[in-house]
Formats: structure tokens, C-alpha cells, sequence
């Protein structure tokens, strides 16, 4: 049996949608839904020129975790997340999260979750550079 949660990374690298579906294939998967977060050109009403993401020694143990949670809460075939860390430029991959279910409800209510949970609960960080020459630190305690 393959386990329910199929992909769990950080990378420094860019990040593929195509990856991540191959992951949640199988033929009993009548749903799978994919969210991919990516780098905005704005934010807070200020022009963002950039970003770099950091990632707690942790994070991608919490990330595995916070997988595992959502593939026991949801009848889910397949959970996958991918999240990047170091420099990224507007219109990059910042992060793709996905489920595999049956049918496409449990589908998407998991990938909300999931994304969602990630977002609350794993230590990675964005550090935002905006236009006007100003920065801010995001998601740090």
C-alpha cells in the first residue's frame, strides 16, 4: 500500500505542477486539487520587487506532520505539498499543495485545509522587498 501522503519538500529550486500531480496519480482518485501560491507583485497596497523565503530547521518535519494530519482528518487518496525557500521573483512558484480524493468535495475542502495549516503552523518565513525601499519580515513569531 502506498502511503496517503506521497510528497513533502522544501527546495531551493524551482518548483513543477506536474511533479506534484504525477505524485497523487492513481485510478481510484476521481478528484485532485491543486492550489499553487505564487509571488505577487503587491502587497499591503506597496509594490513588491521581491522575496526571499527562510525555513526553520523544523519546517520540514512540521510540514510532514501537518500532511499526515490533514491525509487522517480527510478521505484522501493522495496529500502532496512542496514549498520553496531562498530568493524568488514575482511570478515564481512560492508553493503547491494537493489532494487526491474520490470525489472533488473532500478534494478541495482538504487542499484548503492543508494549505491553510501549512500557512498557520510552519515555521517559513517571508522576508518582502518593496519598491519603495522599505521591507517586511512575514509569518515570523
Amino acid at each position: 500500500m502506498t502511503s496517503v501522503v506521497r510528497l513533502v519538500d522544501l527546495r531551493e529550486t524551482p518548483l513543477d505542477v506536474a511533479e506534484v500531480v504525477a505524485a497523487l496519480d492513481d485510478d481510484a482518485s476521481g478528484g485532485l486539487t491543486l492550489f499553487v501560491g505564487r509571488v505577487r507583485d503587491h502587497d499591503g497596497g506597496k509594490d513588491v520587487d521581491g522575496l526571499d523565503y527562510s525555513a526553520h530547521p523544523t519546517a520540514l518535519e512540521r510540514m510532514r506532520e501537518v500532511c499526515e494530519r490533514i491525509a487522517a482528518s480527510y478521505d484522501v487518496h493522495g496529500v502532496a505539498a512542496v514549498h520553496r525557500v531562498g530568493t524568488l521573483a514575482i511570478g515564481d512558484v512560492a508553493v503547491i499543495v494537493a489532494t487526491a480524493s474520490a470525489h472533488r468535495g473532500v478534494a478541495f475542502d482538504a487542499s484548503r485545509a492543508l494549505i491553510d495549516t501549512l500557512k498557520a503552523e510552519v515555521p517559513i518565513w517571508k522576508h518582502q522587498r518593496f519598491g519603495d525601499g522599505t521591507e517586511e519580515w512575514v509569518g515570523t513569531p
